[in-house]
């Protein structure tokens, strides 16, 4: 069977119908919601963290608790900075599901399985063509 190919920019077609890709949307858009409130914690602690270290204490600072604080403040921005790409990887997702190019692996243009892209809906990577990235 032949892939479906959109000629106006070279990409394959979604080989999912309309409705698959809208339960595709609700799992991105709930993740991505779960994502966002968890970027908003973070910035809120990387917020308190940088108000913390700023202020003056009438207690004595040990070198030991200001590493630590240091390296909680480090941990937390890289999670940030982690979770903004991951929103950005879900938010690619659904752009994809807008062009119906969503679950069309980029390596081998093969569809990428339902429970491929229910466990990690933001992939563009076909299971076998993840294996021989390795």
């Amino acid at each position: 069977m032949a892939e479906k190919v959109d000629q106006a920019n070279n990409e394959r077609v979604s080989p999912y119908t309309d409705e698959e890709l809208e339960y595709f949307r609700e799992i991105i858009l709930k993740k991505r919601d779960q994502a966002d409130e968890e970027l908003q914690a973070l910035q809120r602690t990387l917020r308190e963290n940088m108000e913390n270290s700023s202020d003056e204490s009438a207690y004595s600072f040990h070198m030991a608790d200001a590493g630590t604080d240091a390296q909680e403040r480090e941990k937390t921005y890289m999670l940030f900075n982690r979770t903004r790409k991951f929103i950005k990887y879900l938010d690619d997702a659904l752009k994809r599901i807008d062009n119906k190019t969503y679950g069309v692996c980029k390596v081998t243009g093969k569809k990428i399985s339902k429970g491929r892209l229910e466990a990690v809906p933001h992939t563009q990577l076909s299971i076998d063509a993840k294996l021989k990235r390795r």
